[in-house]
């Protein structure tokens, strides 16, 4: 029978080849394990293999995970990686690690106000909507340059780079294009802002590789980790 722990190992496989392919280091790629739908105990299996950075996109669930897991907290790394609400923003400053989906001032500020003072700046990114999808989040790219200067001179968070779920593209050539223009924005932000701009998060279970092959230096891997997502019903 196949392990959290054996999946965990044959994605870290990936990226490793990924990263050799493309004359990269692998210590350059962080895996980020996208656990949501998934119960506190898959958590707690992938931390006992060495998994300590974990995705939730929905905010209320990835509390009652952070609250399940408390005596794994010091160990652990919480990512929002949703959309993310003004009403939601509060819980997310307090608990939460990371921040992927910033995609407007409001929602900045408001995370800087209410992240407590006695914890580390919360680490964001922004979400570029980078091919113009119609139905998704993110800031467009023209836009990306003003919301990044002013999201970095905000107290309590620290802009580590951007975020993109891009479209499904045909084929790898087309993949790898896209996330190139996600890199090309970042290193302009980058000379910009003069800031390092650490961050592309980029890439899931399927383009891994290709995003990989572009520059990501984080991939937000689920279903590759965990397996297939329950049902919606089965989810009730």
């Amino acid at each position: 029978m196949t392990t959290t722990g054996d999946q965990l190992q044959q994605v870290r496989g990936r990226i490793a080849q990924a990263c050799a392919r493309a004359g990269r280091d692998a210590a350059g790629v962080r895996l980020l394990a996208v656990s949501k739908t998934f119960g506190p105990e898959m958590v707690r299996e992938a931390y006992a293999a060495g998994q300590q950075a974990f995705g939730e996109n929905y905010v209320q669930e990835g509390l009652d995970k952070i609250a399940a897991l408390a005596d794994l907290r010091a160990g652990l790394e919480w990512h929002c990686i949703g959309p993310l609400q003004s009403n939601k923003t509060r819980p997310v400053a307090e608990q939460f690690d990371w921040v992927h989906s910033v995609d407007r001032l409001k929602i900045a500020q408001r995370l800087s106000q209410q992240r407590p003072a006695g914890l580390p700046p919360l680490q964001v990114c922004l979400q570029v909507n980078i091919d113009g999808g119609a139905n998704k989040s993110g800031v467009a790219p023209q836009d990306t340059l003003a919301l990044a200067r002013e999201v970095a001179a905000l107290p309590q968070l620290a802009l580590r780079g951007l975020m993109a779920i891009p479209e499904p593209q045909p084929d790898a050539a087309a993949e790898r294009a896209v996330f190139a223009q996600v890199a090309d924005l970042a290193a302009r932000l980058r000379d910009a802002l003069g800031l390092p701009l650490d961050t592309l998060s980029m890439g899931m279970s399927a383009d891994l590789e290709s995003a990989i092959a572009a520059g990501s230096t984080m991939v937000r891997v689920g279903t590759a980790i965990f397996g297939g997502r329950p049902p919606l019903a089965a989810r009730a």
